[in-house]
């Protein structure tokens, strides 16, 4: 039990100390692109990010590495304070981000065939929003939210979407609202790839409703769909 102990802590500093060093021009972008989002109102929250091949937040078996808030109390953090994204930034650099969504906006999430398939009939429609990319797995449509309407049958609030390990059940659409989040540009992954934005917060938000018509269509033809056709949260 000792020795497999003592592996296990080398480990984690050795893949602590293969984190690729975030450098002043990195950083520089880094907030330039982050104080982006919180111009636009997105609320922010530090979210681990790629220790190696690993998650930083020492996990074994982590389910949703570098994709995941570093705090159970992220929706409480969550602000748009510029200040407060600075001082987090300065306390660990290589920190991802995540916005909590169902507040200043909701995240329509799909399979990246139908992501890009719905992205070229939303311009042919004249339909803007910004758009992000995450790796070549998925694209993230932010929109519009719905936030907490006057009589709560009229919507509901979406399950703390913090299992992406269960993406294998939902491969279809995922709409993150009320209580779910997502990782907001730029952010790296365990596996090289990179958030990105395709387009830029500074985009004004669409209606929710008219880009899932088009993503659910998208999806269906790509065969990207679920026993339901999409899951909230």
């Amino acid at each position: 039990m000792e020795a497999s102990s003592r592996w296990t802590t080398w480990w984690q500093r050795r893949d602590r100390e293969r984190a690729r060093p975030v450098t002043g021009q990195d950083a520089a972008v880094r907030l330039d692109l982050l104080l982006g989002a919180v111009r636009a109102g997105f609320p922010l929250a530090p979210a681990a990010h790629p220790a190696g091949h690993r998650c930083s937040c020492d996990r074994v078996g982590c389910p949703a590495p570098a994709q995941h808030p570093v705090s159970f109390a992220w929706q409480t953090q969550a602000t748009t304070d510029p200040e407060q994204l600075a001082r987090w930034l300065s306390r660990d650099p290589q920190a991802n981000f995540i916005t909590a969504t169902g507040r200043a906006h909701d995240v329509l999430d799909v399979p990246a065939v139908a992501g890009r398939l719905a992205l070229e009939r939303l311009d042919k429609l004249g339909v803007g929003g910004p758009v992000a990319a995450v790796g070549e797995d998925r694209y993230l449509f932010f929109t519009a939210t719905r936030g907490t309407p006057v009589d709560e049958d009229e919507w509901w609030p979406s399950a703390l979407d913090s299992t992406p390990d269960t993406m294998s059940e939902h491969p279809g659409l995922r709409w993150h609202c009320r209580g779910s989040y997502t990782l907001l540009p730029p952010a790296s992954l365990p596996d090289g790839s990179e958030v990105r934005w395709l387009r830029g917060p500074e985009q004004p938000l669409p209606d929710a409703l008219r880009v899932l018509d088009v993503l659910t269509d998208a999806c269906t033809e790509v065969g990207a769909v679920a026993e339901e056709q999409w899951l909230i949260g």
